[in-house]
């Protein structure tokens, strides 16, 4: 009897670009129109199926990366969705919001840094304006840079790790919390660097590991409510915060090499777990970390 092939199967290590990539600094936060190769945020790949229909997000970082690729997914999948990024970053979040009202949904930006507890909070009332309500959250945004010695750590520094990854999830969950009804999801991105610190990230890392505590504190604080809290913790994934100091550009060149798929991971690899956490199917995960890490990594 013969064997039967699935055409279908595609080999997951050769399915994107792997290193040795190109030297390519650009200031922070960077910009994903400008990166060799080009991140796939799921421009032409994701499809969607109805999972979020009529369902309100709010994701910050959502003009490029890991949050660009969730805005994409999510209103594929029948969500109305605001993103929020730095006004720099204004070129991408255009196209994303392009991409949002290609799929008939209602896509909306808003600039502005989230280091700022007065801008958080600003960002939820109009984020509730423009949708009509909300019940997705996305803690996503996250400030990134390697730094080889702890000496050479300044205090500025380390307050915007701390405040970008820290404070503003703080911030943005407090102001949207009293809009949040019983079935509403929030959800956080962490990082393999929670739990397998590298040397050159002691900031980052950091506030990576609390990330996880937001999550498994808060989901028994409103488990209860009905609202579930969850996080992805990713692994090397192709985006600007890499390119733009959250990675020497030494590393940038064989960046993604240590997984054993010999690459980096793409943010529309991730796209879907943010859709199934966000899921009414998903009803039962709260507390939970997803890892996304290549095969590397704990969770």
């Amino acid at each position: 009897m013969s064997e039967s092939i699935n055409l279908s199967l595609q080999n997951p290590v050769d399915k994107y670009p792997q290193p040795p990539f190109n030297k390519q600094p650009q200031q922070v936060p960077g910009l994903a129109s400008k990166m060799d190769p080009q991140p796939d945020h799921g421009e032409t790949s994701y499809k969607g199926s109805g999972r979020l229909a009529g369902r309100k997000a709010l994701i910050t970082g959502g003009d490029s990366g890991i949050g660009r690729a969730a805005a994409i997914a999510y209103a594929r999948e029948g969500a109305d969705v605001v993103i929020n990024y730095l006004p720099s970053e204004q070129s991408d979040a255009d196209e994303v919001i392009e991409l949002i009202e290609a799929e008939g949904r209602k896509g909306y930006g808003i600039p502005g840094d989230i280091t700022e507890e007065s801008f958080c909070k600003k960002l939820v009332e109009e984020a509730v304006g423009k949708l009509g309500g909300l019940d997705i959250l996305v803690n996503n945004a996250g400030h990134q840079q390697a730094v080889e010695s702890l000496l050479d750590l300044t205090s500025e520094g380390f307050d915007e790790t701390i405040k970008t990854n820290i404070y503003a999830p703080f911030w943005i969950t407090k102001a949207a919390l009293p809009h949040l009804a019983p079935g509403s999801v929030i959800i956080a991105t962490s990082s393999v660097q929670a739990y397998d610190p590298s040397n050159n990230l002691f900031d980052y890392a950091q506030t990576k590991a609390a990330n996880v505590a937001y999550v498994k504190s808060l989901a028994k604080q409103l488990g209860p409510k009905g609202i579930r809290v969850n996080g992805v913790a990713p692994g090397p994934v192709w985006t600007p915060l890499q390119v733009s100091g959250g990675q020497p550009q030494d590393s940038i060149v064989e960046f993604g090499k240590v997984t054993p798929l010999g690459r980096p991971g793409q943010p529309a690899e991730l796209a879907s777990i943010f859709v199934q956490l966000a899921a009414e199917d998903a009803s039962f995960a709260t507390g939970q970390i997803y890892g996304a890490a290549g095969g590397n990594g704990h969770p």
